[in-house]
């Protein structure tokens, strides 16, 4: 298994639907892109990150065959999330 903890920005719409959504920000994220391509991933928040700042963590299991499959969908959710809250 690969782990990962990238940090993400996210734009101020972004956080104000997550907040009006009663969410905190990276976990408003993480619900997104598991109902979008049912990749799972953990808020940061869980893991004491600092004030202001967003993350997620993933474990990489896939079979190596599929992992570029797996990163482009990722990519594409991430793409169409920021264009939609700028």
């Amino acid at each position: 298994a690969m782990y990962a903890f990238p940090q993400i920005t996210l734009p101020p719409k972004a956080i104000a639907a997550a907040e009006a959504a009663g969410k905190v920000p990276d976990t408003f994220y993480a619900l997104a892109l598991l109902e979008a391509t049912g990749i799972v991933v953990v808020p940061g928040s869980g893991f004491g990150q600092v004030e202001g700042t967003w993350h997620f963590r993933t474990t990489f299991l896939p079979p190596e065959d599929e992992m570029a499959s797996v990163v482009q969908r990722m990519k594409e959710f991430h793409e169409g999330f920021m264009a939609k809250y700028r």
